[in-house]
C-alpha cells in the first residue's frame, strides 16, 4: 500500500511540474514538458473552448507592440473562460510618469493570477518572474527569447512532419538579433536536429548559441546564400530583419532585402517541406508563396492559440 501511494504521489509530482512555474526562458523547461504541451495544445485544438479559466484573471502587460503573439494570448483566455487586464502601450500605464517594472509587477500582481509581458529590454522578463508573487510568462524581450513562440513552433514542426526527431532545418535572415530563432534553436537541439544558418555576416548566429550545439553535438552549417540550404530541409523558417534592433539606419538598409523567398525557388524541394515564419514579414517571403502548401505561416499563427491555451493552464495547474 505503501509503494502504491509512492507511485501516485510520484506521479503526481512529474504532471504537476509546470504548475506556477514562470516561463522565461525556453530552458526553464524540458525535453519531457515540451512533449507533453504539444500534447495538451493537440487536445484544445479539437476543443478550444471550455471554461477552464473562468474566475481567474490574467494580466497582459505590453510594453512593446505585438500582433500576433498578444492577440493570440487574448484569443486563448476569452475561449477559456478567463479575464484579461492589461495594457498593450507602455505609454498609456504609469511608466509614463516613471514608474518602476518592480512597482508595475508588484502592483500587478495584486489583481492577477498569471502575468503575460512584452519587454524591449532583454533580462526584463527574468527580473519580473524574481520579484512577482505570480507566476510570469516571457512573451518576449528585447532580443533575447520568446519562449511561447517557440512552443508553437514545435507543435507546428510535429504537426507537419510527424516528428521532432532528425529534421533538416534552415534558419533564415535576422540570426543575431531574431529572439524567435534563439529560442527554436535551443529547444531543437533535444531533437537532434541538423540546422542550416542563413544571414547577412552582420547577423550572424551569436557565438554562444553556436557553442552550445557544439557541447551537444549538434551539426550546423552557416551560409550567405539561401538556394545552397534550401534543397535538403524539412523546415524553413524565415524571419525578418528588425528594423528596431538597428540604431543605424544606413545598417539596416543594407540588410533589409538581403533574403527573399520566392514560389520558384521551392520547385526542387522535399515534399514534406514546410515554411515558417513567426510573422509579421515584410519582404523576406513574397506574396507568390502563399499559394503554395507548403506554406504553413498562417496556420502557425493559428497553432499559437492551441500552444497558449496548454501553456495557461498547465501554470496555473488545470491541465
Amino acid at each position: 500500500m505503501i509503494v502504491g501511494n509512492l507511485l501516485l504521489s510520484t506521479n503526481a509530482n512529474k504532471q504537476n511540474l509546470m504548475k506556477n512555474k514562470s516561463l522565461i526562458s525556453i530552458t526553464d523547461y524540458s525535453k519531457e514538458d515540451y512533449l507533453k504541451l504539444i500534447e495538451i495544445a493537440e487536445e484544445f485544438e479539437k476543443n478550444p473552448k471550455q471554461q477552464l479559466l473562468k474566475g481567474y484573471v490574467i494580466a497582459s502587460l505590453f510594453f512593446e507592440p505585438s500582433t500576433r503573439t498578444r492577440l493570440s494570448f487574448e484569443s486563448a483566455i476569452n475561449r477559456l473562460g478567463g479575464r484579461i487586464v492589461g495594457f498593450t502601450d507602455a505609454s498609456s500605464s504609469s511608466v509614463k510618469k516613471g514608474e518602476s517594472l518592480k512597482d508595475t509587477i508588484l502592483t500587478v500582481s495584486n489583481y492577477s493570477d498569471l502575468i503575460v509581458m512584452r519587454h524591449p529590454i532583454e533580462g526584463s522578463a527574468r527580473y519580473a518572474s524574481e520579484v512577482a508573487p505570480v507566476p510570469v510568462v516571457n512573451a518576449g524581450d528585447g532580443a533575447n527569447q520568446h519562449p511561447t513562440q517557440c512552443l508553437l513552433d514545435l507543435y507546428s514542426i510535429k504537426k507537419t512532419q510527424g516528428t521532432l526527431d532528425n529534421l533538416n532545418i534552415a534558419l533564415v535572415g535576422d540570426l543575431k538579433y531574431g529572439r524567435t530563432v534563439h529560442s527554436l534553436m535551443m529547444a531543437m537541439a533535444h531533437f537532434n536536429p541538423t540546422f542550416n544558418f542563413i544571414s547577412p555576416e552582420s547577423l550572424r548566429m551569436p557565438q554562444g548559441y553556436k557553442n552550445h550545439l557544439d557541447n551537444e553535438g549538434i551539426k550546423y552549417y552557416e551560409h550567405d546564400v539561401l538556394e545552397d540550404a534550401i534543397p535538403h530541409a524539412d523546415i524553413i523558417y524565415m524571419t525578418r530583419v528588425q528594423k528596431e534592433r538597428f540604431s543605424d539606419p544606413i545598417e539596416y538598409e543594407k540588410v533589409k532585402n538581403a533574403y527573399v523567398l520566392r514560389n520558384a525557388m521551392l520547385d526542387e524541394t522535399k515534399d514534406n517541406l514546410r515554411i515558417l515564419h513567426p510573422l509579421p514579414r515584410v519582404n523576406e517571403i513574397h506574396e507568390d508563396v502563399d499559394s503554395n502548401p507548403k506554406a504553413y505561416y498562417f496556420e502557425q499563427a493559428l497553432n499559437g492559440v492551441f500552444m497558449r491555451q496548454a501553456i495557461l493552464t498547465s501554470i496555473l495547474g488545470l491541465k
